[in-house]
């Protein structure tokens, strides 16, 4: 029987619990905004220390039922690290665990199957510029090639060289992935890159040409929107703060056993 790997510190506990309960408002908020797929998919956080262990969905709960106490502590191997009634889906493990392993920054990954998402994953061109939405990607968006159900771990190589150092990435014929520093940067790059695909299955329906901005002024929006710009003449530093503040009063609301 696994023992409790309980942090040691104070501090260390209060940390693991705000990424708990911060990582359980991020489920009830893809919950919230329909990017669910029953109890597929998955989202992660590794937890501080020189053990690499991260936290991930109990397998088989809806995400708007999952609280900070259901979340599994898992290994890089994918074994349970304290006691849990719940499994760890494979797939989840397999996908989550190579890029916890290969990326210090990526602190969350999220993936997602949604309609948008896996409509644009199979589209030969993949993400376009289409929208000032979309331009936050430009240059800045992976590609990983299908290769069945995320079961093999000799996938794993091959999707870290994909994602390589870039924020997200389509999964061909399958949906999207996004890494954060943060949950809350996880969340919110995998909404508006979710919305992209959205706008872009809209606008290519209509069956009429699509027009697209010059490359450069592509390049400067992305700059832009990811903080990377210092030449405009005003600077909006606060955006994503806000925003995530923003939501966390909405997961308030709708949901405020999820720090359970």
């Amino acid at each position: 029987m696994l023992a409790p790997t309980v942090p040691t510190t104070p501090t260390a506990l209060s940390e693991e619990l705000r990424l708990r309960r911060e990582l359980a408002a991020v489920y009830r908020l893809v919950a919230h905004f329909r990017m669910t797929d029953l109890i597929f998919t998955h989202i992660s956080v590794r937890l501080p220390g020189p053990e690499h262990h991260f936290l991930i969905n109990p397998y088989g709960l809806l995400f708007e039922e999952i609280t900070a106490s259901d979340l599994v502590k898992i290994d890089l191997s994918g074994r349970p690290v304290e006691e849990s009634p719940h499994p760890v889906n494979p797939a989840g493990f397999v996908i989550h665990s190579a890029i916890h392993a290969a990326r210090p920054d990526a602190h969350c990954v999220l993936h997602t199957h949604t309609r948008s998402g896996c409509a644009v994953a199979a589209q030969e061109s993949g993400l376009l510029p289409l929208n000032q939405i979309s331009m936050e990607f430009y240059g800045r968006l992976a590609y990983h090639d299908y290769e069945g159900v995320a079961l093999n771990l000799a996938e794993q190589r091959r999707l870290v060289a994909d994602l390589g150092s870039h924020p997200a990435m389509i999964l061909r014929n399958h949906g999207l992935l996004t890494v954060g520093e943060t949950p809350a940067q996880a969340f919110l790059r995998m909404y508006y890159l979710d919305k992209a695909c959205e706008i872009q299955t809209t606008a290519t329906a209509a069956g009429t040409p699509l027009l697209t901005p010059a490359p450069d002024i592509c390049e400067l929006t992305a700059r832009q929107l990811t903080g990377e710009d210092q030449q405009s003449d005003l600077q909006d530093d606060k955006a994503y703060d806000l925003a995530w503040s923003a939501l966390l009063r909405l997961v308030e609301r709708i949901a405020p056993d999820y720090k359970d």
